[in-house]
């Protein structure tokens, strides 16, 4: 059985796991619904990792409940024919091409092993396509990553810190694709230490320290849950440079007045991800 199109793509109610008697994951619980980019941001060691290794049935929560596309994690033909997951490091049969390879995987989920030009035109590998993977650089092979991670339009995309190793044209291309699977209906999951490259990409962002959710929300209502200042920089009419911060409730007000005195290079930043983490991070510390 597997999830309906609008049920929650994934459930985590309660879920906990130790390695050793430490906790890695506890008392965790969220749900992710279809068509929606969330980030998951935590340094490294806060069990991100973890928690996308219970989601894919690799290791078993010690306690609570985790349910993906419907059914227990790695159990459901079906389900798991749904799901792509990009891990932060990739592996491959160096001998094997990246046709070879993209075919290997499209089998273990009962896809056809042929027929992926347009996969492969997809993550800019087209060209290199039949070529040993021993010579494919880091780059080249995260995109082969990623290709067969989308392998059979998953409803389910869990990626790992996916943009490491990519240049910058292809995170580009790597945030268009995760953004058009999520028109499509998707549920994407981007696990991720690299804060300032999410903003603008992720429509919900879950904050993890030590194993625990410590703030979830929209990049907007994480502001004002912080309640951080905004930096209003400007160049006054006597020609020096000013900064302000400002409340949110002040931001309009302040543009206004400064609009009326002629001042120009107005410059308005808002927290940004890095300062919403570190301010949830400093909260749990005190």
């Amino acid at each position: 059985m597997t999830a309906a199109p609008n049920d929650p793509t994934v459930i985590l109610e309660g879920v906990g796991k130790s390695y050793g008697g430490r906790p890695v994951v506890s008392a965790l619980s969220y749900t992710l619904p279809p068509g929606q980019v969330v980030a998951l941001v935590g340094h490294n060691g806060a069990g991100k990792t973890t928690q996308i290794k219970m989601m894919l049935g690799l290791t078993r929560a010690d306690a609570g409940r985790i349910s993906v596309l419907g059914a227990d994690p790695g159990h459901g033909r079906a389900a798991r024919a749904q799901l792509g997951y990009l891990p932060e490091s990739v592996q491959f049969h160096l001998s094997f091409t990246g046709r070879e390879t993209l075919g290997f995987y499209a089998r273990l989920k009962g896809l056809p092993a042929r027929g992926h030009d347009a996969l492969f035109a997809r993550v800019g590998l087209l060209d290199a396509a039949d070529r040993p993977v021993r010579g494919y650089s880091k780059g080249m092979r995260q995109r082969l990553g990623l290709a067969q991670a989308l392998l059979g339009a998953p409803r389910l995309l869990l990626l790992d810190e996916p943009t490491s190793g990519l240049d910058p044209a292809l995170r580009r291309e790597l945030y268009g694709i995760v953004a058009d699977l999520a028109r499509q209906g998707a549920t994407v999951l981007l696990s991720s230490h690299a804060l300032t490259e999410l903003e603008g990409h992720a429509e919900r962002v879950i904050v993890i320290n030590q194993g625990r959710k410590i703030a979830d929300g929209s990049l907007a209502e994480l502001r004002r849950l912080a309640g951080l200042p905004s930096r209003l920089r400007f160049r006054a009419s006597d020609g020096g440079l000013r900064r302000i911060d400002l409340a949110e409730a002040e931001k309009v007000t302040a543009l206004r007045a400064l609009l009326d005195t002629g001042a120009r290079e107005i410059t308005l930043e808002d927290p940004s991800l890095d300062d919403i983490y570190a301010h949830f991070l400093r909260s749990e510390a005190a």
